[in-house]
């Protein structure tokens, strides 16, 4: 496929890595030379100097025959400016845009073939702003990911030395909770990939990613770990974009809000669009102010401001003075390890921005893509078509499916029912295959795992 990508910055870098080795045809545009240097020097891409909205430098880029541009660059304009050249005078046939502004957002009569054609809208802000609701209504978890319209959810889990099944196989877990369908997808000990079995032995510090319907999460997690009671009096960092949206949502849902932002005109905005969040102009990484705020009793610690300094500092600091649960926004992808040891968890936007991404660019019926630690395994729904003869995956079951290393099934959904992967459960037409891929680089091969063959068209 031939992918034109406007924007060399971390999301536009990002996912150049995550296509090029997939055997794509990958052209970054940019102005910035430097940056777009390192990214050639780095990965077999074409690159192009110039404003990415240019005719001229898209031109130049090939966008003639591309299949697919994406405009990711910083600014919302430039990005639909190029999509609407795209369209006009090359009818590229995929168009997808980063949009980050509310303003744009919020009226959807902007986008569609007749206005501004767009075909897929990617909004950062709201991406991450889902991701970290989902991890606090989920106490305890790692990653909370949605499959199947919210159906079926995949939950990662790090097993801390108080889970009962600690020490223990996990054909035991089924012992502890008979009744409650679930399945782990997935296991991680130092950062290596293990295949679950029923024989597997859970240990300390293993990451388990497992799939299950949603009433059932919070039973799985205690079997990984210590309960935590479930999450009331919240902080948040920052009251930018994300913290708007995060705490609307929270108000919402009926947790105790606070928000702590230093731009006293944004925090003066924030008290009058805000119903019952608590908005206090300061420094989060003021002692002082934490302490007065009860730190100590706050369940939840999210710093979410665009400074990943100020981030980091705001939640070592909350952490050392006894917030119960520290999340940390951080841009910079070398940053992250450094802060691992110090906080409960980092968010890294890039990662939750690819996986919407990918969705649109796989090919085959895919459904949702989310990026795994770090970019190196993958989640996948992914919708199965064709029939016995035409498709390799329909009317088999499937331990008679040829997976590729390190692809394992999780589960099926099938209409309104959730089915767990069993070696003798047959896949249906329609049926909606959760995966995991514990190394990215066999996507391209479970991409055509599910391609149907020409007879059934």
């Amino acid at each position: 496929m031939k992918i034109l990508i406007l924007g060399a910055g971390q999301v536009g870098h990002s996912l150049a890595e995550s296509l090029a080795s997939e055997d794509n045809d990958i052209t970054i545009i940019d102005t910035n030379a430097a940056a777009l240097r390192d990214l050639r020097e780095k990965l077999d891409v074409r690159v192009e100097v110039g404003q990415a909205s240019y005719p001229r430098v898209l031109e130049r880029a090939g966008i003639e025959d591309a299949d697919m541009l994406v405009a990711v660059t910083n600014s919302d304009e430039i990005n639909m400016a190029a999509c609407q050249i795209a369209h006009t005078l090359y009818r590229t046939p995929t168009k997808i845009a980063r949009i980050r502004s509310s303003h744009y957002l919020d009226r959807k009569e902007l986008f569609g073939p007749e206005a501004v054609p767009i075909d897929v809208l990617i909004s950062p802000e709201q991406l991450v702003t889902e991701h970290i609701f989902r991890l606090v209504s989920h106490p305890g978890a790692l990653q909370v990911l949605n499959f199947a319209n919210g159906k079926v959810q995949m939950v990662g889990v790090k097993a801390l030395q108080d889970g009962p099944l600690i020490g223990h196989q996990l054909q035991e877990m089924r012992e502890h909770m008979p009744g409650i369908k679930a399945r782990v997808a997935a296991m991680f000990r130092k950062g290596k990939p293990i295949i679950p079995t029923g024989e597997s032995v859970v240990e300390i510090d293993d990451e388990i990613f497992f799939i299950a319907s949603p009433k059932h999460i919070r039973a799985i997690i205690s079997e990984l770990r210590k309960l935590d009671k479930p999450y009331k009096r919240i902080i948040l960092a920052g009251g930018g974009n994300i913290g708007n949206r995060l705490a609307r949502l929270l108000e919402d849902a009926r947790y105790q809000v606070k928000i702590i932002e230093k731009n006293n005109e944004r925090a003066a905005k924030l008290a009058e669009r805000l119903d019952k969040t608590i908005v206090l102009e300061g420094d989060a990484a003021d002692e002082d102010l934490l302490v007065e705020e009860n730190i100590e009793n706050t369940d939840v610690f999210i710093a979410i401001t665009n400074d990943d300094e100020a981030n980091i500092l705001s939640s070592m600091l909350a952490k050392r003075l006894g917030a119960k649960r520290v999340m940390c926004l951080i841009n910079r992808p070398s940053y992250l390890d450094l802060v691992e040891s110090s906080i409960d968890l980092a968010i890294s936007p890039q990662q939750v921005t690819i996986g919407a991404l990918l969705t649109h660019i796989r090919r085959g019926d895919i459904v949702a893509v989310h990026a795994l630690r770090r970019g190196s395994a993958e989640a996948i729904e992914v919708v199965a078509h064709g029939d016995f003869k035409t498709s390799r995956v329909v009317g088999r079951r499937l331990d008679e499916i040829k997976l590729p290393p390190g692809a394992n099934i999780g589960a099926l959904v099938r209409g309104d029912e959730i089915l767990m992967a069993d070696g003798e459960l047959v896949i249906s037409a329609n049926d909606h295959v959760i995966m995991f891929v514990t190394d990215k680089r066999y996507v391209p091969a479970v991409e055509k795992l599910f391609q149907v063959g020409i007879h059934f068209f």
